[in-house]
């Protein structure tokens, strides 16, 4: 049999100046080394062809599939701040939509597959390295429930691709609800293509929030649905303490995804100043400014729809002011909410805030580790005498302190033990995709070929809020030789 994917093009079907037409530049040798079959049956594809070599080929860009039209997107962006008119898929070709099993459309695309006419004098390719990394780090994040584009496969090509040195060369396919970036509004709004600008707000709408069709003002009603996703989305990521890296307005989703993992992290020790990104010299992009870069990205967004808003320029500002004047209320009131859930709390009441900003301003002070310290709280809400949040700390008593005003608050609520620290470990994770763990599985694939370390990193991180007591060493923060303290973008 051959492999089949039922493609539904509707972005191709725009116009040309939204996309360059390309195909996938073929490898060597391409060898799977990674098939996410529970996504694979998710979007309707059949996951023992896409494991034979014709569906290697296909997953390498080798073969290019029935009914896929290949193309890269045209987009622009402010990278660090500074504007580029023009960007684009330069590494990246999508081979398709297809409608999954809920009833979903999905993009499908070959991230690595080489050149396109956006690729300013890139080889289009993709290492092996940031390919695992991806991978990992956004099916841990779907794990942990947080809207994220997925890995369906990992492919290496049998060729080496040159960086700092020569590396292998691999492929990623990745699956997103779409690819339309608020890069690509600012694409057409730089190029004052207004009707450009309009039918994109029409697609984005039919494809994202169909529910605004019928909307009195549907482009302001869709600026307030994306700022309402966007705020969502970066609370999401403070919670389990995640710091994207590289929040590019030609990084951020349209959809409410995450995407892009590129020099991403999760945190070890809480520090709000913390930054991995070896090109964030600055920390525009630290882990607690990330709030304040989504409300300045859908602003940017916000500018080029203005002229969809009416002929009145001034009177345009002032609603799209209005809209983007919401983010700051939309992420306080979800990440006070997400907090509280995840200290215990399961009402409000006056001084919570600032008990839990306590516990995070002496967890910034101890170096507690982020991830361990919520889990483990979790477990002293069903035994007061459980220590090991308190062997985060570096002073124990400053937990002590805290402890006891804590547990005097949740006496108040009429939930038992068991109810908290059940309703704490479901938010809660004890795993995640620690850095050491990640770079360790990078090293063990790149230089020896081995991917059992990733196959487990993989697996442990699939139940991140389970106790697995075979893997409770994945659960460890890094020894101090073991501590990542920066991370790379793959280009």
């Amino acid at each position: 049999m051959t492999v089949h994917f039922p493609f539904q093009n509707t972005y191709a079907a725009l116009p040309d100046n939204f996309f360059a037409r390309v195909a996938p530049t073929p490898v060597s040798a391409p060898r799977l080394i990674k098939l996410n079959r529970p996504l694979a049956v998710q979007l309707g594809l059949d996951p023992d062809l896409l494991e034979t070599p014709e569906g290697a080929e296909i997953l390498a860009g080798k073969t290019v599939p029935s009914g896929a039209d290949p193309i890269a997107m045209a987009y622009a962006g402010h990278q660090f701040g500074n504007f580029v008119p023009q960007l684009g898929d330069g590494r990246a070709i999508l081979l398709g939509e297809v409608i999954d099993k809920n009833g979903l459309r999905r993009d499908i695309q070959l991230k690595g597959s080489g050149p396109t006419p956006f690729s300013r004098r890139g080889d289009g390719r993709a290492a092996l390295g940031p390919v695992l990394r991806e991978y990992i780090v956004s099916e841990a994040m779907f794990a942990l429930g947080i809207p994220t584009t997925r890995s369906l496969a990992a492919v290496v090509t049998g060729e080496q691709v040159f960086r700092e040195t020569a590396l292998p060369g691999a492929v990623l396919t990745r699956v997103a609800s779409s690819h339309i970036r608020v890069g690509t509004f600012q694409f057409f709004a730089a190029r004052r293509d207004t009707e450009a600008v309009r039918r994109l707000a029409d697609h984005v709408i039919a494809r994202h929030y169909p529910e605004l069709s019928k909307a009195e003002r549907p482009y302001h009603a869709l600026l307030a649905g994306i700022v309402a996703r966007q705020a969502n989305l970066v609370t999401r990521w403070l919670l389990v303490g995640f710091i994207h890296g590289v929040m590019n307005t030609d990084n951020s989703s349209i959809s409410g995804e995450t995407i892009d993992y590129g020099p991403c992290a999760f945190m070890d020790a809480y520090n709000p100043s913390q930054v991995f990104s070896s090109i964030d010299e600055m920390g525009r992009y630290a882990y607690a400014n990330q709030p304040r870069i989504a409300q300045w990205n859908v602003t940017r967004l916000a500018e080029c729809l203005l002229p969809l808003f009416g002929d009145d320029g001034d009177k345009a500002v002032a609603e799209a002011q209005e809209i983007i004047g919401a983010f700051p209320e939309l992420f306080s009131t979800a990440y006070q909410a997400g907090l509280r859930q995840k200290v215990g709390l399961f009402t409000e009441r006056d001084g919570d805030e600032a008990l839990i900003q306590d516990l995070l301003d002496a967890m910034a002070k101890n170096q507690a580790d982020f991830t361990l310290t919520f889990r483990k709280l979790g477990d002293a809400a069903g035994d007061p005498a459980a220590d090991d949040a308190r062997a985060q700390f570096m002073d124990p008593a400053a937990f002590d302190e805290w402890a006891n005003r804590w547990h005097a608050r949740t006496a108040l609520e009429p939930q038992s033990a068991a109810e908290r620290q059940a309703a704490m470990h479901a938010v809660n994770p004890i795993f995640i995709p620690r850095n050491h763990r990640v770079e360790a599985v990078i090293q063990a694939a790149v230089n020896d070929d081995n991917y059992a370390p990733f196959e487990e990193l993989v697996k442990v991180l699939a139940k991140p809020f389970e106790d697995q007591p075979e893997y409770a060493a994945y659960a460890d923060p890094p020894l101090p030789d073991q501590r990542v303290l920066q991370t790379f973008c793959g280009t």
